[in-house]
């Protein structure tokens, strides 16, 4: 059996994480050439110990036992895929392997459901849906979209390990299915999928945010600015819009003797705020926000006193580029919107004055 080559293989997935994240973050020194296909054996291996952990569990009928191991082996084999080279026939064994774990995991009673969102052409969008808790319970809840060229199963794929456990509902749509030539279209698209939600029993219409992987944050941007029902929103801040305007900034402002800093402040900002929820931006990576823009359009928001806030992931260079530490990125990310999403909390009770006799004047 795999599971005894791997003994210290338990199906703990805080432990798993962790381990994954540490690696991620030595890649610079240890993934040559070479040791790369070998670090890639290994997380396939480990994703594969657990998969077993997770088979033995379900068969002998210890369901509340088997979820968990199958959180650690996609987080191994989400690992084992950054890894892999593009071309690489290795990659396709690896994403079968994530999509029997995905089957395995949907397999144990109401967790994922494979659902169909209605449009108002007619038409349907296909999707994945997590419950963040138990039917009784309104939980808030967040619209993800993949990457570019990247299914809704490989982004649930990697998120399942994140969001399980945090009390909060994910809907997993593939950004092929959502972008458009035409802005409105997209953003019809994502008001779908907010209706969806809105009229789920387990979900809070009033705690439901938008979380855009990669390219896809510039719709997050565009969909926030639009609907004023998101309540949260990981997008690129209207950064890739200012980097296509920032060439027409500097044409109008090149006779000055330089650029006039209080000008691009304002117009960089303006983009912003027509944003009415929390932002968190990820920048750096693969995504359309550089750090540079990033950093300037948070000083910009806290002068304003916006809620905006940037997250950098850790990125390291290895002979197949540049390869992201998920773990912690992820981590962050729905931190930001755990606590972003979160149910206000009541107002303590007013206490009562004492009353008594009142004092004599002497």
């Amino acid at each position: 059996m795999l599971y005894a080559a791997w003994p210290h293989v338990s199906g703990d997935l805080a432990s798993t994480r962790v381990d994954a994240a540490k690696f991620l973050d030595n890649l610079d020194g240890i993934c040559g050439a070479e040791s790369r296909e070998i670090w890639v054996a290994k997380w396939t291996s480990i994703g594969d110990a657990h998969s077993s952990l997770a088979d033995l569990n379900t068969g002998e009928g210890a369901f509340d036992k088997a979820a968990e191991p199958w959180l650690c082996a996609l987080t191994a084999f989400e690992v084992a895929r950054r890894l892999i080279g593009e071309g690489d026939p290795t990659g396709g064994d690896v994403a079968a392997k994530a999509e029997a774990a995905i089957q395995g995991f949907i397999s144990l009673e109401c967790k994922v459901e494979r659902v169909q969102i209605a449009c108002s052409d007619e038409s349907e969008l296909l999707a994945y849906y997590l419950p963040g808790g138990g039917s009784d319970l309104c939980a808030p809840a967040v619209i993800c979209v993949s990457e570019a060229d990247e299914t809704a199963a490989a982004l649930l794929a990697r998120l399942l390990p994140v969001v399980t456990g945090r009390g909060i509902s994910v809907l997993a749509v593939a950004h092929d299915d959502i972008s458009s030539h035409r802005r409105c279209q997209s953003n019809i698209l994502l008001s779908c999928c907010l209706d969806y939600l809105s009229v789920r029993p387990d979900a809070d219409v009033t705690r439901i945010g938008i979380y855009g992987e990669g390219m896809s944050a510039t719709l997050a941007t565009d969909f926030a600015a639009s609907d004023r029902r998101v309540a949260a929103a990981v997008c690129d801040g209207g950064l890739w819009n200012w980097t296509r305007t920032l060439a027409s900034v500097g044409w109008m402002t090149r006779a000055a003797d330089g650029v006039d800093e209080a000008v691009v402040s304002t117009r960089r900002s303006r983009l912003m705020r027509q944003l009415k929820c929390p932002v968190l931006v990820v920048a750096g990576g693969r995504g359309p926000a550089s750090v540079s823009e990033a950093m300037k359009l948070q000083s910009d928001c806290a002068a304003a006193r916006m809620d905006f806030e940037v997250v950098i992931p850790r990125i390291s260079l290895t002979p197949v580029g540049e390869i992201e530490n998920f773990v912690a990125s992820d981590d962050r990310i729905f931190g930001w919107l755990e606590r972003k999403l979160a149910r206000p909390s009541a107002p303590p009770p007013l206490r009562a004055k004492k009353t008594g006799k009142p004092r004599r004047r002497p």
